[in-house]
């Protein structure tokens, strides 16, 4: 029986069509990923699906009993709270009593309080559940939570976000674009808490490793249908050409019975038998079938590249810090012709500040950044496009050129660009607040690409985009003659575009591996393995050592200050036990309470110091003459 059921689900918005009787199933403990161009409405069937936006028609249902987590793209907290009261918004007993203990150790003078919200505690066995809060929030990098929501960046709340559906615990997870704003060792640290979770997920993400290591189908949204492959992302891309291959082979066979139908159309009369009725049925079906498109537009991106001198950019010794946080520290280098670098690292160790300092957005402490005079940047932020959204998409095109010149002489018009770009002619007339997130992303794209840039530098360039895009992107910089710097917390897209990596490892030390990320982390498990193995060997010299210095030593007699040891010992046992004796008789005798509890209390101090001696007396007795 399956957890959720989708049966004929259609949405539109005004006259654009998204999707149309779309129909799936999911099996507990499945793990499925859509995937589609942009634009065609992954994120809106999740939202139908998790029930913050209905479906225009079809029937969504869910087992019984199912409870269900939500991740959307761009996560909403009510103001007012701070980050962890949002992330604990849920109320259940665990949750409560959590946050009644963190409202007590605030007002630690108010013993009684304290003394209650830890009774809650214990009482709905929260104490995991806390250690279990801590983990989440460490792991994903939420270090200020009691940050204020209103304070927090996009890429916070996001975090926070995650961390509420995670510590939800939800039968079925539906998660849009869970990478994004996070840092590549938390990437990889959810990919094995997803791929190793007992629950069932629903997941749109354009990570290409993510998808081919956490899940067990694929949804994919081809040519208005929904086509479902049973195996993870490489199976997919393998039926999938397989898939095009047979369609292609099937619409040219249709074209042949169609050209030869419709000749046979053209001869016959215009009485109609009802044989030749029946025959032109089945030429509208070859028609229909022949007209199908197998050469799917795809996306290209000619633009032309200015040339570049031989002086680039140049860093001599440049320091930068921010209070206590080192981010450089006599830091020199000198970038070179057709470069490609990768720069990986946490957040907060100085990735966003490096790139500002490259082009000349931010000024180092000490130190200087040189630029050549032919350099020309083309900069792909996380901003995206400003103030554009009452715009309509030619209109921020010819803003910035009326004809884009391309490589070998050629040249587009801004309409002729945009349609490379995947924009319709009608798309083009349309205002930028009308487009999906990963068309606004392809646009932006296209504005920094048609100004020819030489240097490109890509801050987290796969935020949003789909992966046909991606691709396209990927084949450019693979012909991109230039200077490129990419910013990413995509592996599969750093390690198809770069050669080389600075790793950002905090308080200004900064690694150049020369490599893309796949060969970087596989250094560094060798490396750990290297140091476990140090760190084991260390351990078990200085075990053997304790071992050896703990053995006891041959021993023919006691020493003189032993001799003195055992002699008093001996007379000191003798005092312990009579006081022991004389304790025990006060105990039977006293009626007063607090008399009692004193007695007891000398009591057990006094064997407890008769036993210890003894055992040292039993030691020095055995080399007692």
């Amino acid at each position: 029986m399956n957890i959720l059921s989708v049966e004929n689900v259609s949405k539109r918005y005004g006259p654009r069509l998204l999707f149309e009787n779309f129909s799936f199933g999911m099996a507990r403990g499945e793990k499925v990923a859509i995937v589609a161009p942009n634009g065609s409405g992954k994120s809106t069937l999740l939202k139908a699906i998790a029930g913050t936006e209905p479906a225009d028609t079809g029937e969504i249902v869910f087992r019984g009993g199912t409870r269900i987590g939500y991740l959307p793209q761009d996560p909403i907290f009510p103001e007012g709270r701070t980050l962890k009261e949002a992330i604990l918004e849920s109320d259940t007993p665990m949750k409560r009593a959590m946050l009644a203990y963190e409202k007590a150790l605030k007002n630690a003078d108010d013993g009684d309080a304290l003394q209650a919200a830890m009774d809650m505690m214990d009482r709905d066995n929260a104490w995991d559940y806390e250690a279990r809060v801590k983990e989440v929030l460490g792991q994903l990098g939420i270090e200020r939570s009691d940050m204020p929501v209103e304070s927090a960046s996009g890429g916070q709340r996001k975090r926070a976000a995650l961390a509420k559906v995670m510590l939800e615990e939800p039968d079925l997870l539906i998660l849009d674009e869970p990478t994004n704003h996070l840092d590549l060792d938390t990437i990889e640290w959810l990919e094995n808490w997803l791929a190793s979770g007992n629950f069932t997920l629903l997941m749109v993400t354009h990570d290409r490793y993510f998808l081919d290591r956490v899940c067990t189908d694929i949804l994919e949204i081809d040519r208005g249908e929904l086509v479902r492959y049973i195996g993870n992302y490489s199976y997919f891309l393998e039926k999938k050409a397989e898939r095009e291959a047979m369609l292609a082979a099937s619409v040219d066979k249709a074209k042949n019975l169609f050209r030869s139908e419709l000749e046979w159309m053209r001869r016959m009369p215009k009485a109609r038998t009802t044989k030749s009725k029946s025959r032109i049925g089945a030429f509208d079906e070859v028609e229909a079938k022949a007209s199908i498109r197998t050469d799917k537009q795809s996306m290209e991106l000619g633009v032309r590249t200015e040339r570049m001198g031989s002086k680039i950019v140049e860093y001599h010794k440049v320091d930068k810090a921010y209070g206590e946080v080192k981010i450089l520290k006599d830091f020199t280098y000198t970038f070179k012709r057709h470069e490609k670098l990768g720069i990986v690292g946490k957040n907060g160790t100085g990735k966003s500040t490096f790139v500002k300092m490259l082009l000349g957005k931010v000024e180092p402490d000490a130190g200087k950044v040189v630029q050549g005079e032919t350099v020309r940047f083309g900069h792909y932020d996380q901003d995206g496009l400003i103030n554009a959204d009452h715009k309509r998409v030619i209109e921020v095109v010819t803003e910035i050129a009326e004809v884009i010149e391309l490589k070998k002489g050629h040249k587009l018009t801004a309409a002729q660009l945009l349609e490379r770009f995947l924009f319709s002619r009608d798309k083009q007339w349309q205002l930028v607040s009308t487009l999906s997130g990963g068309e606004k992303r392809r646009l932006y794209l296209c504005t920094v690409l048609m100004a020819n840039p030489n240097f490109l530098v890509l801050d987290e360039p796969t935020n949003d985009l789909d992966i046909d895009t991606l691709q396209v992107l990927e084949d450019y910089i693979g012909a991109y003659d230039g200077c490129l710097v990419v910013v990413s917390h995509d592996r599969f897209f750093m390690d198809k575009t770069v050669d080389h990596l600075f790793v950002f490892e905090g308080q200004a030390a900064i690694r150049d591996f020369p490599g893309n990320y796949s060969q970087y982390r596989e250094k560094l498990k060798e490396e750990n393995a290297v140091k476990s193995k140090a760190v084991a060997a260390a351990k078990s010299e200085a075990k053997s050592e304790a071992e050896a210095s703990a053995a006891p030593k041959e021993k023919t007699k006691l020493t003189y200050g032993e001799r003195l040891e055992f002699e008093k010992l001996e007379k000191s046992i003798e005092e312990l036990e009579a006081r022991k004796e004389a304790l025990a008789k006060k105990l039977s005798e006293t009626n007063d309470n607090d008399e009692l509890m004193a007695v007891s209390a000398e009591l057990e101090e006094v064997v407890k110091t008769a036993d210890a001696q003894t055992e040292r007396w039993m030691e020095l007795a055995q080399w007692a003459e």
